[in-house]
């Protein structure tokens, strides 16, 4: 008996996030030290984006890049797209180097709204990544503050007259939003005044990740190892998609991941370029058509 296998490819669909990739602060960010560098040597002061592509770039442009001032060896450094305290900057001002800055302005807003509550006797609070280059730039210029991203974090709090909080601008507003409400009953007598600093870009790609999720069998998340957003978009995607990929090029694709798909999404961290998600996307295709896969593509709204 003769079976016509075209009875049994599998149709893969590729659907796009409506909101993905990368946003403004960083394509600025990028744009100004692809220019200084044309001028002058320039000097990073840590990942200007958390994306090891765009980095690999950057390099090869002749762009140099140094965790602390100590080790800079241009007259011209620059504070990356998370910003930077103003301890920070003074340190490398009082170096006798040029400073210039790609701070975001959404991370900018971040900084002016905890130090206005700190200013106002509240004792911040911010919800964000211990460690991370932004919560650290947060914190550095505020005589005491707390950095919190659980519950159990909340619970060991000393308790305070008031409380102002912000978050670290990559956050999942929805775990921003419950961590504010756990604090008010840990603390029922405390005043809590909650500052949402949580960006726009993020939040749209939050709920297009969240929206693609639901509509597709297998999703591919494509953004740097250590990117905050990305990995919060993959954490998303996995309450709504039992398959969720985090992968940071095309390369990392298997193609096994794509044999009975069906609907396959693609989400993008905030620090991911164009290029790499089409990139992304062709070896999809790729795959899929080597597998027998009928193709079409398109985005979810």
């Amino acid at each position: 008996m003769t079976t016509n296998t075209l009875q049994h490819k599998v149709k893969l669909t590729i659907l796009r996030a409506e909101y993905m990739g990368m946003c403004f602060g960083v394509r600025d960010a990028i744009s100004l030290a692809k220019e200084v560098v044309k001028s002058r040597p320039l000097t990073v002061l840590g990942e200007l984006v958390h994306n090891a592509n765009v980095l690999e770039e950057l390099r090869d442009r002749g762009v140099r890049f140094e965790d602390q001032p100590d080790a800079v060896e241009t007259e011209t450094v620059m504070i990356t797209a998370h910003g930077a305290s103003n301890r920070a900057r003074i340190r490398v001002r009082d170096d006798g180097l040029t400073l210039r800055d790609a701070t975001c302005p959404l991370v900018h807003y971040a900084h002016k709204q905890v130090r206005n509550l700190a200013a106002t006797g509240y004792h911040p609070v911010i919800i964000g990544r211990h460690g991370h280059v932004e919560v650290r730039g947060l914190t550095e210029d505020l005589l005491e503050s707390d950095v919190v991203l659980s519950k159990e974090e909340i619970d060991a709090l000393d308790s305070r007259p008031r409380f102002g909080v912000v978050a670290q601008t990559t956050q999942p507003i929805a775990r921003v939003r419950a961590l504010v409400e756990y604090l008010r009953t840990r603390f029922p007598q405390a005043e809590v005044c909650f500052v949402d600093t949580v960006c726009q870009p993020t939040k749209q790609r939050q709920d297009a990740a969240e929206a693609l999720a639901k509509q597709s069998d297998i999703i591919l998340v494509v953004g740097g190892a250590n990117s905050n957003n990305t990995h919060e978009l993959a954490r998303s995607c996995r309450r709504f998609c039992g398959r969720v990929h985090h992968v940071q090029g095309p390369n990392d694709i298997r193609s096994e991941w794509l044999l009975k798909a069906g609907t396959l999404g693609i989400t993008a961290g905030t620090s991911t370029p164009d290029h790499l998600i089409n990139a992304v996307e062709a070896k999809a295709e790729s795959d899929g058509d080597t597998d027998g896969a009928a193709l079409t593509t398109g985005a979810v709204e």
